[in-house]
C-alpha cells in the first residue's frame, strides 16, 4: 500500500468561481470531509497552492498538514508531488462522498509503479450525474499516482461519480449529503 496519501486541493476553480474546497457539504467543508475519510487510511496531507488561500486558512485552523504546490496546474502540480514525495494515492478535495473504503480498496492495488485510474462503470453513475467519461467508464477524482504506465481501478461506490465542480452540483451534493446523513 502508498504510504502516502495526498488530497489535491489547490485548483483555481473556475467553473464554480470561488475556492472549492472550504464550501459545505452536509454543514462541513468539503475539504474536511475528504481528510477525515482519507487520514482513517493513513498518512494524509493536502496539497494547496496560492490558488487557494482560504483553504490553506482552514489547514491552519484544523491542524491538518499540507504542502504548497507550485499551482501551474494539475498535470504539473502531480508531476511536482511525485517527484517530491514519491508515489501515492491522490484524492480529490471536491469528492466528497469518498469513503475510506474506497481510498483502502485502491491503495491496496496499488503497486507502486503502475498509476491506477479510479472508474466507475457507467451502469455505476446515477442518472442526474455526467462526470467525464473516457473507453465506457466515469473517471472519478480517486487515483494512485506511479512513473509506469497507467491502468483503470473499478470502483464501486456510485457517490463518486459527483466530482462537486460547479454550483449546481454542490447544491446536489448538499441535498444527498442530507439524505444519507453523511
Amino acid at each position: 500500500m502508498a504510504s502516502l496519501i495526498i488530497i489535491l486541493a489547490g485548483g483555481k476553480s473556475t467553473r464554480m468561481g470561488r475556492e472549492k474546497p472550504v464550501l459545505k457539504v452536509g454543514g462541513k467543508p468539503m475539504l474536511l470531509r475528504v481528510y477525515e475519510e482519507a487520514s482513517a487510511i493513513g498518512e494524509t496531507i493536502v496539497a494547496i497552492s496560492r490558488n487557494t488561500p482560504k483553504t490553506r486558512e482552514l489547514c491552519l485552523r484544523e491542524g491538518v498538514p499540507f504542502v504548497e504546490t507550485p499551482g501551474k496546474g494539475y498535470v504539473e502540480d502531480v508531476k511536482w508531488l511525485l517527484r517530491e514525495f514519491g508515489p501515492f494515492v491522490s484524492v480529490s478535495a471536491d469528492l466528497p462522498f469518498v469513503k475510506a473504503s474506497d481510498i483502502s480498496s485502491l491503495a491496496k492495488a496499488f503497486d507502486g509503479r503502475v498509476s491506477l485510474t479510479g472508474v466507475l462503470s457507467l451502469e455505476k453513475v446515477p442518472r442526474d450525474l455526467r462526470p467525464p467519461t473516457y473507453r465506457g467508464y466515469a473517471i472519478v477524482g480517486l487515483n494512485a499516482v506511479g512513473s509506469e504506465g497507467e491502468k483503470f481501478f473499478e470502483l464501486s461506490n456510485p457517490l463518486l461519480a459527483l466530482n462537486v465542480n460547479t454550483p449546481e452540483e454542490l447544491k446536489l451534493a448538499d441535498r444527498i449529503a442530507r439524505l444519507v446523513g453523511r
